[in-house]
């Protein structure tokens, strides 16, 4: 049920709080920065004290990881043999933070700036987090959706410098040699691969996929903590469909048809099996695979590995949190809620997904009947069995039964919104306007607190906009979106739009399962992770606050995520890492502990043998 899920209460414990503003934040990191203990400096990803450099010169100055440019401290300068290769002038990193930000606003679009974040990260990685992390909320559209995608189009012709591995279905007998290539044996923590079929909206980019591997894993870091020095992204080429690639001369990926059937199935799985064993504490996060193929290959997996994919449980999870917030705000309990999805992908069925596993969990209900108390919603209309081949395998679990809607012409979205009277209606369509001022004020009729979350990306296909919204429900709507919304006018008031990013849940879920080096991630442990987020909501203080925490606050959500997964881990038996503090303020500051941050260690020479 809605409220004993959450343990949510007027006024909840403290530690339930959201968390109230930037500031605050700001000084809890500040905090946890000067307070990592040395209980855990021992540990191989403890990010406090001296950092062994093996490189001097201009070696130092090339390596992204060490390189400090004109921030080398004196004695560094001494020791690593950079004299002459510096300006005098030693700078603070608040000082290169000040001349970067102003570099980068001097470039005149966002696709300029992400080349130019793009170049400083291969020189200085501390820098270039420090600066995302000082301007997080400007930045993240750079980094990510929707510059991102942008870069990745043009990738072939933007190249300058490979980042990441690159393994081609061609090629197959080299994975092992390929990925020998990188960090050796226990170093390697966390893993993005992506095929490149479906890529941030705009569809199959082929070699291009290389950067949203990247900038995954970026956000990883910025988030959570994970070490730069520990991830590997990788692409899967198994050649395009992108017709405009495949006439580009300057395109850099395999200039074929993309590969399918059998031999596509046997280079994942010869992937997977040479990853982990290269890598065998690696967890892997699949990342923009195609619908006939992510919840393919995730269900293949995720009993046998630790893996993840962003796009069906990151997007169910962030989605959830939001959903939960709501009910408890709308007083709808969980085990009666109704939920309409519109859009059917892997989006939507990772929601729909979630959404049953957390009503079976919680209310004790078979899956199968937690799963009726959701409709979904594609091309042809309501998902029913007559479908048959054409629904994929996500799709049939939700597909309903014939008899229950045996006119196809009432199948359409305001004809099941009349019938159902759904508490939440998702969109996850790309079918900009689809949620209509009818469907609307039909939905808004039969509930006092409709929830309603237009999330299709980027805001030009969004379902509806928030002010429609809020005016076709007379002020009553609870909303979430995909992209960012500025507030909308309400009772003489300003009521903030929640923004379903999944940034603020994948981080935390990977940082959980690196420490506690999970067996599997399980469906209770991502239900712990939802009740983590969701109990950081700020409409839980306040009913017109936003469903979800602000973006800004995500170190602090990634670090209360990672704890509600490594106890869960823990509780069922999966967890492997020895040494895992029971006590809840010592795992918190074990947790802590291990998390990279954007600062200068002092660098030291190797110890002799």
């Amino acid at each position: 049920m809605a409220l004993s899920l959450l343990r949510l209460k007027p006024n909840p414990p403290s530690s339930l709080l959201p968390l109230q503003s930037h500031t605050s934040i700001k000084s809890v990191a500040r905090m946890s920065t000067s307070s990592k203990s040395s209980k855990f400096s021992h540990l191989p990803r403890a990010s406090s004290g001296p950092l062994v450099c093996p490189f001097e010169g201009r070696d130092a100055l090339q390596s992204c990881q060490f390189n400090k440019g004109s921030a080398f401290t004196e004695e560094e300068r001494k020791t690593f043999k950079l004299h002459g290769l510096l300006p005098p002038n030693i700078q603070t990193l608040e000082e290169q933070v000040q001349r970067a930000y102003e570099q980068y606003s001097s470039r005149d679009n966002d696709l300029a700036k992400n080349t130019f974040m793009a170049s400083m990260k291969a020189q200085n990685e501390v820098l270039y987090y420090k600066l995302i992390d000082t301007h997080l909320k400007e930045m993240l559209s750079i980094i990510y959706t929707p510059t991102e995608g942008d870069a990745i189009q043009n990738y072939s012709r933007l190249f300058r410098k490979p980042e990441g591995c690159f393994l081609n279905i061609r090629d197959q007998d080299r994975i092992e040699e390929c990925l020998s290539n990188f960090s050796r044996g226990e170093e390697v923590d966390y893993i993005v691969v992506s095929d490149g079929e479906e890529i941030l909206g705009i569809g199959d980019q082929g070699v291009g996929a290389i950067l949203i591997s990247v900038a995954k894993l970026a956000l990883t870091t910025l988030c959570a903590g994970i070490h730069p020095s520990r991830q590997l992204p990788v692409v899967l080429d198994c050649g395009t469909d992108n017709e405009s690639l495949l006439t580009d001369e300057l395109y850099l990926g395999l200039r074929q048809s993309r590969v399918r059937g059998e031999e596509y199935d046997q280079f994942v799985e010869k992937f997977v099996e040479t990853a982990r064993k290269r890598f065998p504490r690696a967890y892997i996060h699949f990342e923009d695979f195609g619908l006939h193929n992510a919840k393919r290959i995730l269900d293949k997996f995720k009993s046998r590995i630790p893996c993840f994919n962003d796009d069906i449980q990151g997007t169910g999870c962030v989605t959830l949190a939001a959903l939960l917030s709501g009910f408890h705000v709308g007083g709808i309990e969980l085990e009666d809620a109704r939920v309409v999805v519109f859009g059917s992908g892997s989006a939507g069925t990772g929601i729909a997904e979630q959404l049953a596993d957390t009503i079976a969990t919680e209310t004790h209900k078979p899956k199968e009947e937690a799963s009726k108390q959701i409709w979904c919603l594609d091309k042809p209309g309501l998902l029913v069995k007559s479908l048959g081949d054409q629904l994929t395998p996500a799709q049939v679990p939700f597909a309903r039964d014939d008899k229950e809607w045996p006119d196809a012409d009432s199948r359409d979205l305001l004809s099941v919104v009349k019938k159902v009277k759904p508490h939440a209606l998702i969109g996850t369509s790309t079918k900009p306007n689809s949620f209509t001022e009818d469907v609307i004020r039909e939905m808004a009729k039969h509930v006092e607190k409709p929830i309603i979350f237009p999330l299709s990306n980027p805001t030009r296909l969004h379902e509806a906009q928030p002010e429609d919204i809020n005016r076709w429900t007379d002020g009553r709507a609870l909303i979430a979106t995909g992209s960012p919304f500025p507030p909308v006018d309400r009772n003489g008031g300003k009521y903030e739009i929640a923004e379903c990013n999944n940034s603020t849940c994948f981080p935390g879920i990977g940082l959980g399962a690196v420490l506690s080096r999970t067996r599997t991630l399980s469906n209770k442990m991502l239900v712990s992770a939802v009740k983590a987020l969701a109990a950081r909501s700020p409409a839980l203080q306040d009913p017109n606050g936003p469903l979800l925490p602000d973006v800004r606050d995500v170190r602090e959500l990634s670090v209360d995520i990672a704890k509600a997964i490594i106890k869960t881990a823990v509780k069922e038996g999966h967890a492997e890492e020895e040494g895992i503090p029971t006590n809840e303020d010592e795992l918190e500051e074990w947790i802590r502990a291990q998390m990279w941050e954007p600062v200068y260690r002092p660098l030291v020479k190797p110890q002799k043998q």
